[in-house]
């Protein structure tokens, strides 16, 4: 491989993926149209010769000049608040984008690689969740729009890897977090670390009880790569497999920050999972991959991460050093190649 493209390259693990593949001497192509991404997440790509980046909608037709190895598509928003605010644009990309980016793929005979997510499970009525599990998803509940946009995204994967053999990789990621997560997305990693930081009240919401399992982001881009070069076609768990409730989180986060915080109980939202663990049995056989960061290591280094800055949304907490200014391209203005009309 040696050109690639990744839709959502700006969003947090998009941006993660550039860094790799750059790091592994390939031109990577970065599509992105800001709307839950950040060209601060690749600013330090831009002076790189083989890094491009195209301020661009996935659901528009899609059009890369140029021959092209492999297709990630990562566009959608991923966090409850996201896809609560934007439940169309959710649709949309999970649906349309994912056809517009697989109908590129067979233009170049690229490889593809979606995003998927362990939402596809829904509140699941088996634990831990393996492959074979067909999931627990209310399709009119406030999740659903991107739990059922990314079960149509995975049904449009396999339709064109049985009906035109174009080749295919389907990664159901699991709670993942680390640098370059936004404060106000509303995941419990960065929530409670901003609410820490800055002595706030760390909403925990029901009893805590719910559990996740969470991955370290370097983990998962190792386990994205891996399936990437695999010979593996079926969709893969790539997550971590230890369980921990969302109150041992944040009494967790709470200790590590220094933090008098208290922690406060707000009502449970509506079809929030009450268990959520992958079983990694086949991303173990099929790729030799399972998590190696620790969660209390990896939840210091993005402790860190927010400390030396972090996000721009966290500039106004007390004692906390303003983050680098980042100078946009020409590019976020306009697409460097204009796709044609379609």
């Amino acid at each position: 491989m040696r050109r690639i493209v990744i839709t959502g390259g700006a969003g947090f693990i998009g941006s993660h993926l550039c860094d790799r593949l750059l790091h592994r001497g390939l031109q990577v192509v970065c599509l992105d149209n800001l709307l839950t991404g950040s060209a601060e997440n690749v600013a330090h790509l831009f002076s790189n010769p083989q890094f491009s980046f195209r301020h661009y909608d996935v659901t528009e037709y899609l059009y890369v000049e140029g021959p092209v190895d492999a297709i990630l598509h990562f566009a959608s928003p991923a966090s409850p608040i996201d896809y609560a605010q934007m439940p169309i644009e959710t649709l949309k990309v999970g649906t349309l984008g994912t056809h517009k980016a697989l109908g590129l793929a067979k233009a170049k005979s690229a490889r593809f690689l979606l995003a998927s997510t362990s939402e596809v499970y829904g509140d699941p009525e088996v634990h831990p969740q393996s492959e074979d599990y067909w999931g627990n998803v209310n399709p009119v509940g406030p999740r659903g729009v991107y739990d059922e946009a990314k079960r149509a995204a995975e049904t449009f994967v396999m339709a064109y890897h049985n009906t035109h053999g174009l080749d295919t990789r389907i990664a159901r990621i699991f709670n993942t977090f680390g640098p370059r997560m936004r404060r106000n997305d509303g995941r419990a990693v960065p929530a409670f670390m901003t609410q820490a930081l800055a002595g706030e009240p760390l909403t925990v919401f029901g009893d805590g009880s719910q559990t996740r399992s969470l991955c370290y982001i370097d983990d998962l881009v190792d386990g994205l790569e891996k399936l990437l070069l695999s010979d593996y076609t079926q969709p893969v768990n790539l997550g971590n497999p230890v369980e921990v409730t969302v109150l041992q989180l944040a009494e967790m986060i709470k200790d590590l920050a220094e933090s008098q915080s208290r922690i406060e109980f707000r009502p449970l939202p509506v079809d929030d999972p009450r268990r959520r663990r992958p079983d990694i049995s086949t991303a173990r056989r099929e790729l030799g991959w399972e998590p190696k960061v620790g969660l209390q290591d990896a939840l210091l280094r993005t402790l860190h991460w927010w400390r030396e800055g972090g996000p721009h949304a966290l500039a106004t907490l007390p004692g906390r050093p303003a983050p680098r200014a980042v100078v946009e391209p020409e590019s976020l203005e306009e697409p460097t190649a204009t796709p044609a009309a379609g």
